[in-house]
């Protein structure tokens, strides 16, 4: 049913020759256009005009990818499914409005018509011309609508049941696009769950690594002041020993040198 409906606005956009694109387009991935070409048996220059044409009512996406040897851009497509819907629900409502109207027009109003010529005209015309056809000169005759109002009436049901079906696969749509959305909300989430717990472990090795340099760091501070301390202790020691040394010098005894007899 879906691809029926993307054909239908397909064919109002361009024409029912170009309807197979759809076949081709309504996958979820962008088709490359030379492989559309090919596809549809047409030229490159061909399939562009009529994916172009179906771009200016916004019914087609499409990216583009630079070749790096020819130094050109080739274009890939994909149909907008609930844009091109829409547009058909909105054509369809325009059908359904001149079909109401129609059908009040022929209900309040009377319509004449030649039989020779099948020429039909409204009441206030056929009065203008006295009731008479320019064309051969016949009376105009009063136009039967009960026919015509039950052809027309059939339309129209058949239309509004169209309406719904359009109706149901918009809403079908809209509930696949929701869960895409909400699949890639989490897809999201997850990803700045991970950032997040990554941050907070390199913050607490920082800071680990912080509080293991300040311990270095008193260490070091206390390892050099016991270091100056113990320094001029070992020369005081030594200057002592030096004065004790000179001092048993000067005590020493002279000795008694041999007087001559």
């Amino acid at each position: 049913m879906l691809k029926k409906f993307l054909k239908e606005v397909i064919t109002i956009v361009v024409g029912k020759q170009a309807e197979g694109i759809v076949e081709l387009l309504i996958s979820e991935r962008y088709v490359n256009e030379f492989l559309i070409a090919k596809k549809m048996d047409l030229t490159i220059n061909q399939t562009r005009n009529i994916l172009y044409k179906i771009s200016d009512y916004g019914l087609v996406s499409s990216t583009r990818k630079k070749d790096k040897k020819k130094g050109w851009y080739t274009y890939s497509w994909k149909i907008e499914i609930l844009k091109s819907l829409l547009f058909l629900r909105n054509d369809l409502i325009k059908k359904i409005s001149q079909i109401n109207n129609q059908i009040n027009s022929r209900e309040t109003k009377q319509f004449y018509v030649c039989e020779r010529c099948n020429i039909e005209i409204n009441e206030e015309n056929a009065m203008l011309y006295d009731f008479t056809c320019k064309e051969c000169g016949d009376i105009f005759v009063l136009k039967n609508n009960e026919k015509f109002l039950k052809d027309i009436r059939r339309n129209l049901s058949r239309l509004n049941r169209e309406l719904g079906l359009i109706d149901e696969e918009i809403e079908k749509q809209r509930i696949k696009m929701d869960k895409k959305k909400m699949r890639e909300l989490k897809k999201q989430e997850k990803i700045k769950s991970a950032a997040r717990k990554k941050a907070s472990a390199i913050r607490k090795a920082t800071k680990k690594k912080s509080a293991k340099k300040v311990v270095k760091d008193k260490s070091s501070k206390k390892t050099k002041s016991v270091v100056k301390v113990k320094k001029p202790v070992k020369k005081k020691l030594i200057k002592k020993k030096v004065v004790k040394k000179k001092l048993s010098k000067k005590v020493k005894k002279p000795v008694k040198k041999k007087g001559k007899k």
